[in-house]
């Protein structure tokens, strides 16, 4: 979707989670969780820094497997993103701004994402909303890889 203020595209992608605010939030916030679960489908995570506090950085590289290689953004078989904790409301929300490295340009600029925790009957409504998404990510590849995000979510809570 292309908000028309801004002409700057914004992803969003959502999932009910069985588990609860707090199990969700610490899941997104420790690093061996995430390890475990951040990279989409087939993908691999490895966090080379990570600092889960207001302004802390963190630096994730997600390999892509042998079937997949040349996909990558920063090298054929990696996407190396660096990122920052812009705002950290425990049990609530957590926004990042993100870059990829490497050399294509359409892949430039800093994406914001920001990831909305809601109890409802169940579980919890996550929501995850990227702003300023670079146009070098096709919007059905980024639909599908945060579906894939929220459903290794859900294995790895429920």
């Amino acid at each position: 979707m292309v908000t028309e203020a801004s002409n700057t595209r914004v992803d969003h992608a959502s999932r009910i989670i069985i588990a609860t605010p707090k199990a969700i939030f610490q899941a997104m916030t420790d690093v061996e969780a995430l390890s475990s679960w951040r990279a989409p489908k087939g993908m691999t995570a490895v966090f080379d820094r990570f600092e889960a506090r207001p302004n802390g950085q963190y630096q994730v590289t997600m390999l892509y497997p042998d079937d997949l290689h040349g996909c990558g953004k920063s090298e054929p078989d990696r996407d190396i993103v660096h990122g920052r904790f812009v705002e950290l409301v425990p049990f609530e929300q957590i926004v990042e701004d993100v870059q990829f490295v490497g050399p294509d340009p359409s892949y430039a600029g800093t994406m914001r994402v920001t990831t909305i925790l809601s109890p409802v009957a169940g579980g919890t409504k996550v929501v995850i909303s990227c702003e300023n998404v670079p146009v070098g990510i096709k919007e059905a590849d980024h639909a599908e890889g945060l579906a894939s995000t929220l459903k290794n979510l859900a294995l790895f809570i429920e």
